[in-house]
């Protein structure tokens, strides 16, 4: 089983964390929040979603889920997901401040064969600004691997836990291995590919979706 470290406990990060912790894994999420830590911390989920209460709560219970609002001296995980938002200004532009401050927080306390998964929807190469950041920061051998999520509200846990497909993206090919080894368990294909197509995987999903609505409003009036 793997040491896993997820860092923003909102909707996707407390999915994945729950999730994985169900499986067998290790795992610490880690969010600035207090309010939100210490309601995590006694198994009391702060997001409304169906199934994500009770995997929290056994996560909890059986000690393979647990809560920080600061990061350790060592982040002692294989695995380091981001989580965190990156909201859309008025203009359409990704607002990437909380993730790139969650990098150079955490680069410092990263081990040094750590890979950084990154969840969090962004624009094509900001992967590669995510580990030139971590190299500059105190994490040179760090690698990242993008692994967008597909997750609906109302139906995350479920998307996650029985996804259609699951995309990870990266430039170094170990680093895909050993991602990939934390899916083998999971009834679906992986697809594999290089850092910059991952992302515009995700930004292709959305865009498909939102014309597939906006198609069905147009024949419904």
């Amino acid at each position: 089983m793997a040491e896993i470290a997820v860092i923003g406990c909102g909707q996707a990060g407390l999915v994945v964390a729950t999730s994985f912790a169900s499986l067998g894994h290790q795992v610490v999420g880690i969010d600035i929040d207090r309010r939100k830590i210490e309601a995590c911390s006694r198994g009391i989920s702060p997001i409304r979603e169906p199934g994500l209460d009770a995997l929290l709560l056994d996560g909890v219970q059986s000690g393979r889920l647990t809560f920080l609002a600061e990061y350790p001296d060592v982040i002692e995980a294989d695995f380091v997901f981001i989580a965190v938002d990156t909201p859309t200004s008025p203009s359409g532009a990704c607002d990437l401040r909380a993730l790139k401050s969650a990098t150079t927080s955490m680069a410092p306390v990263l081990r040094d064969d750590a890979i950084v998964v990154n969840k969090s929807t962004v624009p094509v190469g900001t992967c590669d600004e995510i580990e030139r950041l971590l190299r500059t920061s105190g994490a040179p051998r760090a690698t990242v691997v993008s692994n967008p999520e597909f997750l609906q509200e109302g139906d995350a846990v479920r998307n996650f836990t029985q996804p259609d497909r699951i995309v990870l993206g990266s430039n170094h090919p170990a680093s895909l291995a050993r991602v990939a080894s934390l899916y083998q368990d999971f009834d679906a294909p992986i697809f594999t590919c290089d850092v910059r197509t991952a992302e515009m995987i995700k930004y292709a999903s959305n865009a498909f979706l939102a014309m597939k609505i906006s198609f069905i409003n147009e024949m419904a009036s």
